[in-house]
């Protein structure tokens, strides 16, 4: 398989963002506190959260007030009915004087090794549609040589490791230009990372979200190529991105593990490009093996 980055590569502490860098590695207060701000995050209340947790609404009161210290149960299972990150859960149990509880496993760790060739298999049985897996802030730790066909083109030093996908994509050197319904994309892309500034802390998502929101966007040198009526139905909002001289369009999927019980793999996620019409299809499979 021909990666853009090979699984393991460019991170010091698995994946994600790294330590001591997030604002979820830091003491920012008590776990009353900290459960208090997840709790109102997710717009909850404390009978709706105590309902959900098996527990009582006084006793919710008592334990983000500081009155009353979870129990090291306790904090994992408000944690989970609060859908805390992995991350944050470890944060929740520190500032409530319990170990973490979970790992953050480097990615080229031999214990990491059956994961390792379970998503390089994954990546490459996509072949030739493109596939990749990124972190917590998008930076690219695997790909196929579906990705590598679309980077054709792509300034240097952005393919200098680590390959960002949000810089790769938005940046006027990157494929923004072939792009042809980049207002769309972008507006897409901006929007999924600020539903996960809004879910986690951090602040090297929040500043790469700040550096591609700022990058400038051409205007399309034909009116039909943004917002235009498409021949084909498509289902979900397509990339359209000229390919030597083709149009190629792609919607996209991600997937990430189910139940993590490691830092590392709860912030990877692997993102599939689908075809989204016949002639894309078509296109591909004529590029053999």
């Amino acid at each position: 398989m021909t990666t853009t980055a090979s699984v393991g590569a460019g991170t010091d502490t698995g994946t994600g963002v790294n330590a001591g860098t997030c604002e979820s590695t830091g003491t920012r207060g008590s776990a009353g506190a900290l459960l208090r701000e997840w709790r109102e995050r997710r717009g909850m209340s404390q009978l709706e959260l105590a309902g959900r947790a098996d527990s009582s609404s006084r006793h919710i009161s008592f334990v983000e007030n500081g009155r009353s210290r979870p129990s090291e149960e306790l904090v994992l299972r408000l944690a989970d009915r609060l859908d805390v990150p992995v991350r944050e859960r470890n944060v929740l149990l520190v500032a409530a004087g319990y170990a973490p509880r979970y790992r953050q496993t480097p990615l080229d760790d031999p214990s990491m090794g059956a994961l390792r060739e379970g998503l390089e298999r994954l990546l490459t049985g996509y072949e030739p549609y493109p596939a990749l897996v990124v972190d917590a802030t998008y930076t690219v730790v695997a790909a196929n040589r579906g990705i590598t066909m679309l980077l054709d083109g792509v300034a240097e030093r952005l393919l200098a490791p680590p390959l960002n996908a949000m810089r790769l994509t938005l940046h006027p050197e990157g494929l923004a230009p072939r792009i042809r319904n980049l207002r769309q994309w972008r507006k897409h892309l901006l929007a999924q990372m600020e539903r996960q500034i809004a879910l986690v802390r951090s602040p090297e998502l929040r500043a790469l979200h700040e550096e591609v929101a700022a990058y400038p966007v051409a205007r399309a040198e034909r009116p039909e190529d943004e917002d235009r009526p498409e021949e084909v139905p498509y289902l979900a909002l397509p990339m359209r991105i000229e390919h030597d001289g083709h149009v190629l369009s792609f919607v996209s999927s991600i997937s990430t593990f189910n139940t993590p019980m490691d830092v590392t793999v709860a912030e990877l996620a692997v993102e599939t490009f689908l075809p989204a019409d016949p002639v894309t299809v078509k296109y591909l499979r004529s590029l053999g093996p």
